[in-house]
């Protein structure tokens, strides 16, 4: 199992595009990508403008589809119009 945490920050005043745009991939991701496990957008209680993206994937071929996919792509623009700066992505192995 391969686990990836996204930390996100956003510009302020575009949570709810944001969000929306998200939203939408994740159900994308939900429904078209067998090989992803979670998929799950988190808001810090510290930081408004500070989102964590939580993923999990059967393995590294799940993973390498997801970053290939077309909605994933496609929801780029999206994202990027509401960020602050370039997100931090952390990956990790499963321990059994």
């Amino acid at each position: 199992m391969i686990g990836v945490i996204a930390t996100i920050k956003i510009q302020d005043g575009k949570a709810a595009e944001f969000e929306q745009v998200f939203g939408d991939l994740a159900e994308q991701v939900r429904e078209l990508e067998p090989g992803n496990l979670a998929y799950e957008l988190c808001r810090s209680r510290a930081d408004a403008n500070t989102y964590k993206v939580l993923e999990l994937y059967e393995d590294e071929d799940a993973l390498k589809a997801h970053g290939a996919s077309e909605h994933f792509k496609a929801a780029g623009p999206g994202i990027g119009a509401c960020l602050a700066g370039r997100p931090e992505i952390e990956y990790l192995d499963g321990v059994d």
